[in-house]
């Protein structure tokens, strides 16, 4: 008899349980949406600013308070898509030259964050896919989907790039060259035409014999300038880095570095940190020059 009086206790208890799980699982939830404009203010915020130093001691913080967001919503697909788009900025804007190690494990972990949002999303396994099934898992993602395809290949393509010796690795880069065809698609605006930047690299970085094609990088990088108005001096930094370079153009490489390192300070406002990181990147490749050429 008392056996039985205690089943709907221990019933009532569990759904209890349930209950303030579920509870704090929508709470959870609802912290982060309210959360979220925020962040994409404090994103807004960070390209604006011209200081580099304070842009780079506010990122760890930033990543930090993604990843404990995460922890509280981790299916949130817009989290990590911007957990990858940050692990990017700190590697490539502030890591890379100075701290190689550093910045592919970087790197890494945003490509981690961009492959778990693309899952969630309805991309499947994207990372062991055969090629030609994941292309066409590529054609079902829309719009919405674009930073996180954006910011995912950027992070996979880095990893390749630091890795050229890497068979394995170079064996991958149809993958994210695959998504940023797919940008383009959908919305080659994105992110100040950055998917026409990665193909003007793409096409840039290499001889003709090996895949290169120089017309179809210089139309890139012209097609990311137009989107900016000439305004966003990473196209010039990519163009000279990688086409102007591999064909030897001293003089192309040169003039662009420098119009990178003259160009005013407030050219384009809304990218303030991007073109700041442009021209001190620029300063370190006007060092190579006489090794390169």
């Amino acid at each position: 008899m008392n056996t039985m009086h205690k089943y709907p206790t221990i019933k009532i208890f569990a759904s209890l349980l349930i209950l303030l799980s579920l509870s704090a699982c929508s709470m959870n939830k609802m912290m982060v949406d309210a959360s979220l404009p925020m962040i994409e203010g404090g994103m807004d915020a960070l390209l604006q600013e011209p200081d580099l130093q304070l842009a780079e001691d506010s990122l760890p913080a930033n990543i930090s308070m993604l990843n404990g967001m995460i922890q509280l919503d981790p299916e949130n697909t817009r989290l990590h898509s911007y957990a990858a788009q940050a692990y990017y900025g700190i590697s490539y804007g502030f890591n890379e030259d100075s701290d190689i190690d550093r910045a592919e494990r970087f790197y890494q972990r945003g490509l981690d964050h961009g492959l778990i949002a693309l899952q969630l999303q309805g991309l499947k396994d994207p990372e062991n896919q055969a090629f030609a099934e994941f292309e066409q898992q590529l054609q079902k993602l829309g719009k919405d989907e674009v930073a996180t395809l954006f910011w995912t290949a950027m992070n996979w393509a880095k990893l390749i790039d630091l890795n050229r010796d890497d068979t394995e690795r170079l064996m991958q880069l149809p993958k994210p060259t695959a998504m940023m065809q797919r940008v383009i698609e959908l919305d080659e605006t994105f992110y100040f035409g950055s998917a026409h930047m990665y193909f003007g690299v793409y096409y840039g970085s290499r001889a003709p014999t090996l895949g290169g094609n120089f017309k179809k990088s210089e139309q890139h990088f012209d097609k990311a300038r137009e989107i900016t108005d000439g305004k966003l001096l990473v196209a010039d930094l990519l163009q000279a880095q990688y086409l102007s370079r591999q064909r030897l153009d001293q003089k192309d490489f040169h003039d662009r570095l420098t119009k990178i390192i003259d160009a005013p300070e407030d050219l384009y406002p809304e990218a303030t940190m991007l073109n700041q990181i442009s021209k001190r990147k620029a300063k370190l490749l006007l060092n190579k020059e006489s090794e390169w050429f």
